[in-house]
């Protein structure tokens, strides 16, 4: 269920388990937000309400709070690489839609890897041959989608690969530049040598589009890093074991593919087939809220205002192809489920859309939320080989006693 962005005094209070006038106490300190509502009455955020819940839980039964934590809680463990405030998504304190907007997919990776920008990742550089067996293994895995033909190359490629176990932070820089290469050469189809990943992939996918590099580096840009996502988390734990990047870097497609994570995207593209014309689409809309049914693609829970990722990524790809009919579709799913629902586009409807804008075959939205994200991966193994500890929470035992 979609949680509310607003809540009545009765209900802040309510949820707080304090008296009216403490939680007026909260707002004149700066903790929970009010403004004025409908009519005389005012609201409170119920995302203040919630951080500020959570942390007097934390005081009272830390050991409860820390189950919380798990599920969209409060936060885990300590990471300097992104932040989501106010709406807005940081890399390394530079937000994300203007980077996205001015800087090359290689200047971002150096920021998320190596804190700055000075020296862009060499992506387009000659780091790697292309494995000889790549071309014979693509051939007996042309029948899996491309996610799972990275992960098969990347698991043969380690074999090959020695110096992928040596977890200094300058290494596993050079490791990770072999394999999101590798994974844009499995994407593509063509060697990412000479030309950088975003133009490689349009190159192979949009010949002839001259919109398709920009918009694709922005696509791979935003998808970069979210914070403690499931699969960053997963790179994370599989990292703090002291397996390679290789390895990291397989769990975290492994937990990309589920379909409440990058494979949400495949959820949006059924919606947008199944509605089919822009002219059916309140009517598929209200029959999908008929049933029950989600609406994919939109409403994140960090982002009670809309995620800025999928807003930039629309603006991205209306601005370049105003014209493309293939846009008519999701733009018009957006606006039927603003004025329904209430709810704003996210990431996966962004990159759905330009997948569709640019012709691109159905599954692209995964695997650039795959080439994307590896960026990220790659910066979350560097940070945690750093602390040299193994992540391995305990668990509360609620079964037969002994």
């Amino acid at each position: 269920m979609k949680s509310k962005r607003y809540l009545s005094a009765q209900e802040a209070a309510r949820e707080l388990g304090v008296a009216p006038a403490t939680l007026y106490s909260y707002v004149s300190r700066g903790l929970v937000r009010s403004e004025q509502g409908a009519g005389r009455e005012r609201r409170y955020h119920a995302d203040d309400v919630r951080k500020l819940k959570e942390r007097s839980q934390l005081r009272r039964d830390p050991a409860k709070a820390t189950e919380g934590a798990l599920h969209w809680g409060a936060p885990l463990l300590e990471s300097s690489i992104t932040l989501i405030a106010d709406g807005r998504l940081y890399y390394r304190g530079e937000d994300a839609v203007r980077l996205a907007s001015a800087r090359s997919l290689e200047e971002v990776a150096t920021l998320i890897w190596n804190g700055d920008m000075a020296a862009p990742i060499p992506f387009n550089a000659q780091v790697v041959r292309r494995p000889a067996h790549l071309a014979r293994i693509q051939r007996a895995l042309e029948e899996l989608r491309t996610v799972e033909r990275m992960q098969a190359v990347l698991a043969v490629t380690a074999a090959e690969d020695p110096a992928a176990y040596d977890l200094r932070a300058d290494a596993v820089m050079r490791t990770g530049i072999r394999i999101v290469q590798l994974m844009t050469t499995v994407a593509s189809g063509i060697p990412a040598i000479g030309r950088g990943i975003a133009a490689t992939l349009a190159a192979a996918w949009a010949p002839g589009r001259p919109q398709a590099p920009r918009l694709l580096e922005q696509a791979l840009i935003l998808a970069a890093d979210h914070e403690l996502n499931v699969s960053s988390f997963t790179v994370r734990c599989v990292a703090s074991a002291g397996s390679t990047p290789y390895q990291a870097v397989i769990a975290g497609l492994a937990a990309l593919e589920g379909t409440k994570h990058g494979g949400y995207t495949e959820r949006v593209e059924a919606m947008l087939e199944e509605i089919g014309k822009p002219e059916r689409t309140r009517e598929q809309i209200a029959a999908r809220l008929r049933r029950g049914e989600a609406i994919p693609g939109f409403g994140h829970s960090l982002y009670p205002e809309g995620d800025p990722r999928g807003a930039a990524l629309l603006d991205a790809v209306a601005d370049a192809m105003p014209r493309s009919p293939a846009l008519r579709l999701p733009f018009a799913v957006r606006e039927v489920v603003a004025d329904v629902v209430g709810d704003y586009p996210t990431i996966d409807l962004g990159l759905v859309a330009i997948s569709h804008a640019l012709g691109l075959p159905r599954g692209s939205a995964l695997t650039l939320f795959a080439l994307g994200r590896t960026i990220g991966w790659i910066g979350h193994a560097i940070e945690q080989y750093a602390t040299d500890r193994m992540i391995r929470p305990r668990a509360r035992y609620t079964g037969k006693t002994p």
